[in-house]
């Protein structure tokens, strides 16, 4: 993907060209440690998020997943919102260590229980189910064992993967195999910010590599078990990396940050190397001709059905100023070491003159249309899917009872456009999912982000559909953006 590209002007299109394309699918995400609570229910174990929840000043007011969205006991009423709003697809991922709590030997039958009762509601309220194998819950055990650093993790993840296969391999059409596995190799091994909570530049490396390999690993398994006519993916938080100016030095910069924050997973994933420059750059923390080994890259580059593309904001750096400059927050949790190994000297900025999120990310639709036709031209051929984007605003209920987000709905607007215009600019884009279908526990931030389309009162666990989530319910229904004089 190249880093540095000059800004793309958006082709105004008629009224009529609202309509996206037919078959495009409609759908909204979440996560299991997210939403599913339940923690010590049904046989299942820790996480790594379990853990490192409860390490003082991890995560804001010390709040843990432990309950969550109580999803796991009211799955049957958030099918039936799921179909109230008309959605056709539902994105969740499984929880490892409720299913094989050690990671390793036998499933455990009350944990795949729970997914075969949800993927059955799913399919009798004519809802697509999208099983993820992994968003970020390694079980504790294995990262007792030393966790994706190891290249024996790679290998539990494949039989892990062969389990969920006999399980739901009949009733489910579409597997991802992991979710933004940047987020878990470099803020978990890297910064620290999200679990484990390690601080090792070269475990972060070792991580990405053995992320990647667990990924070809499964996708053997999943087409070895599943029928022919079901679709495999991986999701991907691709960065749209801008140059803050177009110096040489602000040039090198992007380049540095695109290698370690896309290129290492769509280089192998998609091409079967990794970048000379990332390698380069790199080199010094990792021996890579050690650590990737005959058959690594055959295996990681095994053909997938569709790329999934997570984005929620841009990325803009630039080379620090003499004595330091603006080193803003990259937007991915404050932290004393860098999840940028062999670029830590990059620094990071806001949009100038762009709204934010309450996340304090910028507010940038272009930067979608850019990353999709970006991933159509280094990537041709490559169905997509916008697999996550959303945003987290300062909801709160009316004392009507309503939660009016105006501000989301401006965001989903925004970006839904963009993804029309990367269509109609050739983009092969098949669908939708917004992150996410509820508020839920968001990571490092505990439960003060809401980036739900419905909102979640944790004490009484009651769901109210935001504004937003009428808003989207009309779009799915249309299957098209409303008319000018409709917008928000």
């Amino acid at each position: 993907m190249t880093a540095v590209r000059p800004d793309i002007a958006p082709k105004p299109l008629p009224e009529a060209a609202a309509a996206f394309p037919p078959g495009f699918l409609w759908g909204a995400a979440t996560a299991a440690y997210q939403v599913e609570g339940a923690a010590a229910e049904d046989g299942r174990t820790p996480s790594i998020w379990d853990t490192f929840s409860r390490i003082p000043g991890k995560v804001r007011n010390g709040d843990t997943g432990d309950i969550a969205a109580d999803h796991y006991h009211r799955y049957r009423d958030d099918v039936a919102l799921m179909k109230q709003l008309g959605l056709k697809a539902y994105r969740f991922s499984i929880s490892w260590s409720r299913v094989q709590p050690t990671g390793r030997g036998p499933a455990v039958e009350r944990g795949l229980d729970f997914y075969r009762r949800l993927v059955d509601e799913l399919l009798e309220a004519g809802i697509t189910p999208v099983a993820t194998l992994y968003h970020w819950d390694l079980p504790q055990e294995l990262e007792d064992a030393g966790g994706w650093p190891e290249r024996t993790t790679a290998e539990r993840f494949a039989d892990y993967t062969a389990l969920m296969t006999g399980a739901l391999g009949d009733r489910v059409g579409t597997w991802t195999t992991l979710n933004e596995p940047w987020c878990s190799a470099f803020l978990g091994y890297g910064s620290g910010v999200h679990a484990p909570g390690r601080t090792e530049a070269s475990s972060a490396l070792r991580a990405a590599h053995h992320l990647n390999l667990a990924h070809g690993r499964a996708i053997e398994v999943l087409r070895g078990r599943l029928p022919a006519a079901a679709q495999t993916s991986v999701t991907l938080n691709l960065h749209q990396v801008r140059a803050l100016t177009p110096s040489d030095e602000d040039a090198d910069a992007a380049r540095r940050i695109d290698a370690v924050g896309n290129r290492v997973f769509t280089g192998p994933m998609l091409h079967g190397a990794y970048p000379q420059d990332l390698l380069a750059d790199t080199a010094h923390l990792v021996d890579w001709s050690k650590l990737v080994r005959d058959g690594d890259l055959a295996a990681i580059s095994r053909p997938v059905d569709v790329l999934g593309v997570n984005y929620y904001t841009p990325t803009l750096v630039s080379t620090p100023a003499e004595g330091g400059g603006d080193t803003r927050d990259d937007g991915h949790g404050a932290s004393d070491h860098s999840p940028w190994p062999g670029s830590e000297h990059v620094a990071f900025h806001l949009a100038e003159g762009k709204a934010t999120t309450a996340m304090n990310w910028s507010i940038d639709p272009d930067g979608l249309h850019r990353l999709l036709m970006d991933v159509t031209r280094d990537h041709p051929g490559t169905p997509l899917m916008v697999t996550e984007n959303g945003a987290a605003f300062d909801d709160y209920v009316s004392p009507e009872g309503r939660v009016q987000d105006p501000e989301r709905i401006a965001y989903l607007h925004g970006h839904l456009d963009a993804v029309r215009r990367a269509v109609a600019d050739g983009a092969d884009v098949r669908g939708y999912f917004l992150w996410s279908l509820m508020d839920n526990f968001e990571w490092a931030y505990g439960y003060a982000k809401r980036f739900g389309a419905v909102y979640v009162d944790y004490a009484s666990q009651r769901r109210i559909p935001k504004a937003s989530a009428h808003w989207y319910a009309d779009v799915i229904r249309r299957h098209a953006l409303p008319p000018r004089k409709d917008r928000t």
